[in-house]
């Protein structure tokens, strides 16, 4: 019977584990129902609500600047010791920026730039 008390002791732990995060989530959740006027509108009445969701458009310019983000991220440290490690720095780089420049143009001809 003890080999079980293990067992039984963890169903209890994430039982317990999954109705605090349930009670938790109760506690913290937005209202069902907005209010009239809010902070982020200056007191206006707003013609959505705060938490409404974006056109599915903006996911790929997200991407896209994400990804050049990200160039700038490896240019920085890039451009501190090219001049020690040379050509194959440079080389290195323009590889890095051909990968990027294939994704642009990627998300060019999947119409991520067209915005009507």
């Amino acid at each position: 019977m003890s080999e079980y008390l293990g067992l039984a002791m963890s169903f209890l732990a994430a039982a317990l584990g999954v109705g605090g995060l349930y009670a938790l989530h109760r506690l913290g959740a937005v209202a069902n129902n907005p209010l009239v006027s809010k902070p982020y509108t200056s007191g206006w009445i707003p013609e959505q609500h705060a938490l409404s969701r974006y056109h599915a458009r903006y996911y790929p310019v997200t991407l896209i600047f994400l990804a050049f983000d990200v160039e700038m991220l490896f240019m920085y440290p890039w451009a501190a010791v090219v001049a020690r490690l040379g050509a194959s720095a440079v080389i290195e780089m323009f590889v890095f920026l051909g990968v990027l420049m294939a994704g642009v143009v990627w998300a060019w001809r999947e119409g991520a730039f067209k915005w009507a």
